[in-house]
């Protein structure tokens, strides 16, 4: 019979509310979630490493493959700049040369397969001009020394309108206000002589 009391007890003590009827519930603090880091990576070479003579103008210059994680909530859309500061001297830069833009990539995608063309492009993807006015990828061709590339990963807030083609400054201009996150991969090239 004792067993018997102990047992429904205990039953009655994990069953009972912690409070007595008609007092205030007490809330628990919301558990805090991690946050995600936007984080932009390619299987292809390493930040900060050598990216590989098939993706530059002493290969077939295709574009690299890209990945990404992390965009935070409220992510409407991705743009993606790839640009090279130290043109066209390391030792001496002048100009910031732009090799890829890209806007209104959806958030469901997460990667770009190696070889992106116009073509191929995700659904809602636009192009913008890089430094040969052209739209889509052209890859390192460096004049002279080792340059750093930064594929630079824009989360917004909004999804731009279509801005006909934009170079790399109209895009920033239309992403003012707009940035929750932003992500970097780094490589370098230096081209063989």
């Amino acid at each position: 019979m004792r067993k018997l009391l102990v047992a429904v007890t205990l039953v009655l003590a994990t069953t009972t509310p912690p409070w007595t009827p008609g007092a205030t519930a007490k809330r628990l603090p919301a558990r805090k979630e991690t946050a995600m880091t936007l984080q932009i990576t390619s299987p292809a070479f390493a930040h900060r490493g050598e990216i590989p003579r098939r993706h530059t103008c002493e290969g077939e210059d295709v574009s690299p493959p890209l990945a990404w994680t992390g965009a935070p909530a409220g992510t409407k859309s991705l743009a993606l700049v790839v640009d090279d500061p130290d043109a066209p001297d390391p030792a001496a830069p002048k100009v910031v040369w732009v090799h890829w833009v890209l806007y209104d990539i959806p958030p469901s995608v997460t990667s770009l397969s190696e070889g992106t063309t116009s073509k191929t492009l995700p659904n809602g993807v636009l192009e913008g001009l890089n430094d040969w006015k052209q739209p889509g990828w052209r890859g390192p061709c460096p004049p002279i020394g080792r340059h750093r590339y930064f594929h630079k990963l824009y989360a917004l807030d909004v999804v731009l309108p279509d801005l006909q083609r934009p170079a790399r400054a109209a895009l920033e201009k239309a992403m003012e206000g707009h940035v929750l996150a932003k992500a970097e991969l780094v490589g370098t090239y230096q081209r063989s002589r």
